[in-house]
Order: C-alpha cells, then structure tokens, then sequence
C-alpha cells in the first residue's frame, strides 16, 4: 500500500475517533443519571460502567496521538498496522466489555462478555509494544 493510501486511511480513522467521542459523551450523561439514582445500577454496574467509561475515553484520544506519530517509525506493513490499530481496537473491545459483562437486572458477578475486556488488553498491549518499539527504533536508525 502507498504512503498516500496509507495516510488517507490514517486520517480517516483519526476523525472517526474524534467523533466516537461524542459517544462518549452520551456515555457520561448516562453515567450521571447512574450516579443520581435516575437509573438503577448495583454497586458492581456502577463500577463497571464507570471503568468503561474512562477507558473509552482515554484509549480514544490515545489512539488519536499514536496516529498523529507511527508514521515516523516507517514499520512494514503487517507492524504497521498493528500499531495504528491496536489501541483503536481495544477502546472498542474494553469498554464493550466493562458494559455488556453487567448488563441486566442487578448482575452479581461479570458475565462470560467480560472476555472482551481482556481480548481488547491483549489489543492495547501488542497495540502499544509495537508503536513504541518502532518509533524507540526509528529515533536510533536515525
């Protein structure tokens, strides 16, 4: 694929985060109706919701910043994409996970989609390694 190509999709996928935010936002005027007792919530969704919340938020901008830079670490093409992709992935997977492993009436323990909390760790993890592998090495080639 050529720079140009690969830029054009690069850009693409940074607006479609910025604008995931707003989901976001709609994600914390669902919390504070949670917090206000608008919503019924156990302590454990309460938890739940919170911490996914957060992560959405934080994994987004932070896949916005690793797109503004992996391009510096010129990684071929399979690693390439790994690092522009891995941590936009996991503020999917994570947040689905915290939400959906608690959805229900008053769930006493995380259900079996809490697998999606730790499929989108192991996301961000491979996601992060090979971004900052690649831009440490590209600084020393340089």
């Amino acid at each position: 694929m050529d720079t140009v190509t690969i830029q054009s999709i690069t850009t693409l996928l940074a607006g479609i985060l910025l604008l995931s935010l707003v989901t976001v936002e709609a994600g914390g005027y669902f919390l504070t109706r949670v917090l206000g007792g608008r919503v019924p919530a156990n302590t454990l969704q309460t938890s739940f919701y919170r911490a996914g919340h957060a992560h959405a938020a934080v994994l987004l901008v932070l896949g916005v910043a690793i797109l503004a830079v992996v391009g510096d670490a010129h990684l071929p093409a399979p690693w390439d994409w790994i690092a522009r992709l891995g941590v936009p992935v996991a503020a999917i997977l994570m947040p689905a996970g915290f939400f959906l492993s608690v959805w229900g009436r008053d769930p006493r323990r995380p259900n079996r989609l809490i697998v999606l909390l730790w499929i989108g760790a192991a996301c961000l993890t491979v996601g992060l390694l090979t971004a900052g592998v690649g831009l440490v090495a590209a600084a020393v080639r340089a």
